[in-house]
């Protein structure tokens, strides 16, 4: 994309040109640093993501198997009204802290280990152990769904960064560069011109001055 069509080839102009294509170059260096930034920040969180998860498969898997089990010895009646009646246990607390200039929720859990909260009377062991399997992932759960969270937001930051970064490589400092390039062939072939024209003169008056 070319702006020489929409210039004037003046000296005001290339000046305010020239200032604008340093300004771009400086602000394009500024965010291929924050992309650097933001690659890096990504993998390490996808890491960390990948361990989160591998950490929640056993425990939700035993609390999985455990709460069919207690499912088919108490019957589902009987499970989903205990799981209903239960009260809650757990403090939520969710922050914003930023990374790479993104707001990234961050979630804490409060669990308090406050023992099973209801009656033993027609449930059987295998829900108390889903239970105790289910407390122990959560924590683990969260931080998982924190992370992916994080990179969901990550990539989105990343990809409108890339975008401004391609806008101006390809379109915004090439259209300077030509600008600048047009404008400053313009004033010289000016300048040529009134050489032209000064020499000119000067040879009329001379023949003048020699009459």
């Amino acid at each position: 994309m070319s702006f020489t069509k929409k210039v004037l080839p003046t000296k005001i102009e290339l000046i305010r040109l020239k200032r604008s294509l340093k300004a771009s170059k400086t602000i394009k260096k500024l965010l291929e640093d924050k992309r650097d930034v933001l690659l890096r920040r990504l993998d390490e969180i996808i890491n960390e993501a990948t361990n989160a998860r591998e950490k929640t498969f056993k425990p939700i898997s035993d609390a999985y198997v455990a709460l069919y089990d207690a499912y088919m010895k108490s019957g589902s009646l009987k499970t989903e009204s205990t799981a209903s009646t239960t009260p809650v246990t757990i403090n939520i607390d969710v922050n914003v802290k930023r990374v790479v200039d993104v707001d990234i929720p961050t979630i804490t859990i409060d669990s308090k280990d406050v023992g099973l909260t209801y009656g033993f009377v027609d449930t059987s062991a295998d829900l108390d152990y889903a239970t105790k399997m289910m407390r122990l992932a959560l924590p683990t759960i969260t931080k998982a769904a924190e992370l992916e969270n994080s990179i969901f937001r990550l990539a989105g930051e990343l990809e409108k960064t890339q975008r401004i970064i391609n806008a101006l490589e390809y379109i915004i400092v090439p259209g300077y560069i030509d600008s600048i390039k047009y404008i400053t062939a313009t004033l010289e072939e000016r300048e040529r011109e009134d050489f032209v024209k000064l020499k000119h003169v000067k040879k009329i008056i001379e023949a003048r001055q020699e009459i």
